[in-house]
């Protein structure tokens, strides 16, 4: 395995040890720095597993990785201005301090997602269905169906759209899908016609391993999220997260799928672009 696989493993431990110690200022960045140490870490298994990876195969997808996914995510921060479904406690006081956490933490959301996506495909290879083609007609529906889920909690006022918060965590998957196959990009509708479900669950697993650890670790940090679900019967508290809340993390991987595709297209489309961060 890569060196930095093992640094990966100790900077999570270090990390997990000094908090135990109350050392504050690892409580307040303890989310991206174990979650750097987890993406070291996998990575690192995914080499020494599969032969490639995104840091060692993939450096500079890697490293456009890094503010896509910072970008991606301020667009859901977007949305919880008006839907309210949570806020941030124990943050720096500065306002520098503050955007350092929020950029490192945000940077490894999509390198998270992915890397473990990676890491659990093959336990899906042999997972087959009745292939389906890809018309016109079904990827138009898609589309709108996304484009419903993303505005209509945008339209409503702010105590209906709290309730609506499935409708983001799914949307853009549905309207970036459809895009994505007819640019020619990779889409789950192309695994799709040719029968495999391979994408899809190792997507839902890696959403749902990422959201546990997101949640475990957010809970002991001082710096960390608060949710404020408003639906009754979402179940009791895993951590800060009710338990129905854990059936957004499979949605979101996708959503993430899906974002990082369309970029990888944008950057074919410029030529320059593609050769320097070696999309091909």
């Amino acid at each position: 395995m890569p060196f930095y696989g093992y640094v990966g493993i100790l900077i999570i431990f270090i990390a997990e040890f000094l908090l135990f110690l109350n050392v504050k200022i690892i409580g307040i960045y303890f989310t991206p720095i174990v979650w750097t140490g987890y993406i070291l870490f996998v990575d690192a298994l995914n080499f020494k597993l599969y032969g490639n990876s995104l840091i060692k195969s993939r450096f500079g997808e890697f490293l456009i990785m890094l503010p896509w996914s910072v970008i991606c995510w301020l667009v859901f921060e977007a949305y919880n201005f008006h839907l309210k479904n949570w806020y941030y406690v124990g943050l720096p006081e500065s306002a520098f301090a503050r955007t350092i956490g929020y950029v490192w933490s945000f940077a490894t959301i999509f390198p998270a997602i992915l890397e473990t996506n990676q890491l659990v495909k093959p336990i899906f290879e042999k997972i087959n269905k009745k292939p389906s083609s890809a018309s016109d007609k079904k990827l138009t529906v898609y589309f709108i169906l996304g484009l419903l889920f993303l505005v209509i909690p945008l339209i409503l006022p702010s105590e209906i759209a709290s309730y609506l918060f499935a409708f983001v965590w799914m949307g853009f998957a549905f309207l970036l899908e459809p895009v994505n196959y007819k640019l020619g990009g990779e889409s789950l509708f192309n695994e799709f016609e040719k029968g495999k479900l391979t994408t899809l669950f190792s997507l839902f697993l890696s959403g749902l391993i990422c959201g546990v650890l997101w949640e475990f670790w957010n809970y002991w940090a001082i710096g960390k999220w608060i949710y404020t679900v408003p639906i009754p019967f979402a179940g009791p508290k895993v951590f800060e997260m009710p338990l129905l809340g854990f059936l957004g993390f499979p949605a979101f991987a996708v959503e993430v799928y899906s974002m990082q595709n369309f970029l990888i297209i944008l950057l074919r489309k410029n030529h320059k672009l593609a050769e320097l961060f070696g999309v091909t």
